[in-house]
């Protein structure tokens, strides 16, 4: 049970960053292939723009949880190992 948390905050925080660097990549490309300000306010584009100001945050604090849930463990089963 306690590993299942811990693997699931670690898919959370790969799948959220991940998701976050594709969108910054598809960015890059699409003002480098010369989309303008126009074009990024229509259709998926605002999602693509906003998705790695939200999402790098989340994924920063998921780490943090997914350290501090990880610390809460070991300091568990060294307390338990030593008595």
């Amino acid at each position: 049970m306690k590993n299942r948390l811990e693997r699931v905050l670690a898919y959370m925080v790969a799948a959220v960053i991940l998701v976050s660097l594709a969108s910054f990549v598809a960015l890059i490309a699409a003002t480098g292939a010369g989309l303008g300000r126009e074009e990024f306010a229509t259709g998926i584009w605002p999602v693509v723009t906003i998705m790695p100001l939200i999402g790098l945050p989340i994924g920063f604090v998921l780490i943090i949880a997914l350290l501090v849930v990880s610390a809460v463990r070991r300091g568990r089963a060294a307390k338990d190992a030593g008595n």
